[in-house]
């Protein structure tokens, strides 16, 4: 492709700022009419009134806000403020990893870097409000990682559940939705490109240092225990990107 050919004209490159700007707009309507998830949004007319623009416009907006997860588009019944979905968010950082491997896998490392940060610096927090009960189910959890792995079983399921109940007593949604993002991400760059076979004995060891950690209320030995986890899922990757 030519260098002519990549350059983004001036009146298209207003046009996107236009739209953003219009994108914009409409969230912020959303929210100076107190509108909350799975309430009705106004239809296209009425924002094409009160923003004065055309319906065509606002249909395009209206699309990019949809494919974001801010609203919904149900045929037949009209726009809503759409529910908590990360899968658009998923689905663009899955592909910017996966594209990242090709050049080292900076983009890949970085989000093992995020998700090392949050669930090794917020360990301490959820072994503060550890009830038995949360540790009943971590254990639970953790004998069938490792009934799975004696089976030759792989166990992604479980070791995702694992790592939500240890941050299950901060009663955070949002924490919980951006490790369950991380670890899809993770997830689809493992089985598009393959990381090789899995020693699943050892993986369900390591959740179990992490396990009795958790349980004896040791939070540095905790953050230490998740930390190495986390160093050896960055080095598996970066095996995969020296290929």
């Amino acid at each position: 492709m030519s260098i002519e050919s990549r350059v983004v004209s001036p009146a298209r490159f207003s046009a996107q700022i236009r739209s953003h700007v219009l994108q914009t707009r409409i969230m912020d309507l959303i929210l100076e009419q107190g509108l909350d998830v799975g309430d009705a949004m106004p239809t296209e007319t009425e924002l094409s009134a009160v923003l004065g623009v055309g319906r065509n416009t606002v249909r395009e907006s209206l699309k990019v806000l949809q494919a974001l997860g801010v609203i919904e588009i149900r045929h037949g019944f009209g726009m809503f403020v759409a529910p908590n979905n990360f899968s658009a968010l998923t689905d663009g950082l899955a592909f910017r990893g996966r594209l990242s491997l090709r050049h080292r896998g900076e983009e890949a490392m970085e989000l093992i870097d995020v998700r090392q940060a949050l669930e090794s610096g917020l360990i301490g927090s959820a072994i503060d409000l550890m009830t038995e009960e949360h540790l009943s189910d971590l254990r639970s959890t953790l004998e069938q990682m490792e009934t799975a792995g004696d089976a030759g079983q792989a166990f992604a399921e479980l070791d995702a559940e694992f790592h939500r109940g240890l941050y299950a007593p901060l009663n955070n949604e949002l924490l919980i939705d951006l490790m369950d993002v991380f670890w899809k991400v993770y997830r689809q760059i493992h089985q598009a490109l393959g990381t090789g076979p899995v020693d699943l004995p050892e993986l369900a060891r390591v959740h179990r240092e992490i396990y009795e950690a958790v349980a004896d209320k040791d939070k540095t030995l905790a953050s230490e225990r998740l930390q190495r986890h986390f160093d050896g899922i960055r080095q598996k990757l970066k095996d995969v990107a020296a290929r």
